[in-house]
């Protein structure tokens, strides 16, 4: 079986049925992971989880290092990456709580570290992303949330903004315009990087809140975490089910 990785976003920092094997810390040409790669069996499958913001939660996603963590994982022998992350939904199938498999990006963000071919003695190198994401890993965690009989929306867009803000009404209504479904923070270059070592990688998307503007009044926290509580309940038991039919 091809090592498997499970990036964890806001709402999932560890994995509790995870029987953990080894942990340690990897040192990379581009700095600091965002923490401890923590390598155990899930349905007696091995795989290895690295939580995105730390573990405790304390990285925002503009200073996440997405290379060092890419880079790390490449370096540990996985190829294929399963990346949970907390999302707001934009369109009306994308509800709070509700699960989703984007199958395109689009990226808002900026000055982020985004390639690995950046310095005076790479060569200039350009790779395809028509498809941003593992067709084969998108079917296989479709057929995981069947056999569990949680109901995952199969497609749309993941728009990438810059946070840590929450977006305003008018920048929602902007991508809803240029076709995004959902909006999140740590989707780029995360992805870009995974095709430019190419490493499978395809995103698990919790939504934890209806985006700017599509209900009235704020956006609290209170909100997010009771729906991320459901939401990240259902992803842990479809990354079960997708280990278990590897």
């Amino acid at each position: 079986m091809k090592k498997i990785a499970i990036i964890g976003g806001t709402g999932l920092t560890q994995i509790s049925d995870l029987n953990i094997i080894n942990r340690e810390q990897v040192a990379t040409p581009y700095g600091s992971p965002s923490a401890e790669f923590v390598t155990g069996e899930l349905n007696q499958k091995q795989l290895v989880f690295l939580a995105r913001h730390g573990n405790p939660h304390n990285i925002p996603p503009h200073k996440i290092n997405y290379r060092a963590n890419i880079w790390a994982l490449k370096q540990l022998g996985v190829e294929k990456i399963i990346a949970v992350a907390a999302v707001g939904g934009i369109t009306p199938a994308m509800e709070p709580a509700r699960l989703a498999l984007p199958d395109q990006i689009i990226d808002y963000s900026y000055d982020r570290k985004h390639t690995f071919f950046d310095d005076e003695f790479t060569p200039v190198t350009h790779i395809d992303f028509t498809v941003p994401y593992s067709q084969a890993l998108r079917k296989q965690l479709i057929a995981a949330a069947a056999a569990t009989n949680i109901k995952l929306v199969s497609a749309g867009t993941y728009g990438c903004t810059q946070g840590p803000r929450l977006e305003t009404t008018a920048e929602i209504k902007r991508m809803e315009q240029d076709g995004c479904d959902l909006v999140g923070m740590t989707g780029m270059p995360e992805a870009v990087l995974a095709r430019e070592l190419a490493l499978e990688y395809a995103a698990l998307a919790v939504v934890a809140n209806w985006a700017a503007g599509k209900t009235e009044g704020e956006i609290t926290m209170k909100e997010i975490e009771h729906n991320l509580h459901t939401g990240m309940a259902n992803a842990i038991d479809v990354l079960k089910a997708f280990i278990a039919l590897l």
